[in-house]
């Protein structure tokens, strides 16, 4: 039988993405919760010359999925007060940390912390992944 690790991805890496959960948070918290304009943020995240184009893609996905991140990590942590659910779902980030809340978002595939790829749920359809080995 496959083991939970074996079927998740490494703590530091979003499915479908290039970057780590690390570098994405710093550059959503830079730019998100402390306000600097992208390309500073982009550089407090490491990624000097990264095209505007993916902080704007990272911060679009983010703030579709930052209602439903703020609902599944209730569990882990008491809902703060915020002024909107992104500052309310960084803040819950924060408290819990992001690996693990990533580890926990992505867990028993929950849903992916910028939103799963169109092609893994068309036409908005929940889709059911069968076990990759049969139980022993």
């Amino acid at each position: 039988m496959a083991s939970t690790a074996a079927r998740c991805p490494p703590q530091f890496a979003l499915p479908y993405l290039r970057f780590s959960v690390t570098v994405i948070a710093l550059f959503l918290m830079a730019r998100l919760g402390v306000g600097h304009p992208l390309a500073a943020a982009a550089a407090l995240a490491g990624l000097a010359g990264m095209p505007y184009q993916r902080g704007q893609f990272w911060i679009r996905r983010f703030q579709r999925q930052a209602e439903s991140i703020c609902a599944a990590l209730a569990t882990l942590a008491a809902p703060m007060t915020a002024l909107n659910f992104v500052s309310r779902a960084l803040l819950m980030l924060q408290s819990v940390g992001w690996i693990a809340a990533h580890r926990f978002l992505f867990a028993d595939l929950r849903f992916h912390l910028l939103g799963w790829p169109a092609f893994l749920t068309p036409d908005g359809r929940v889709a059911a992944l069968r076990p990759s080995a049969p139980p022993a």
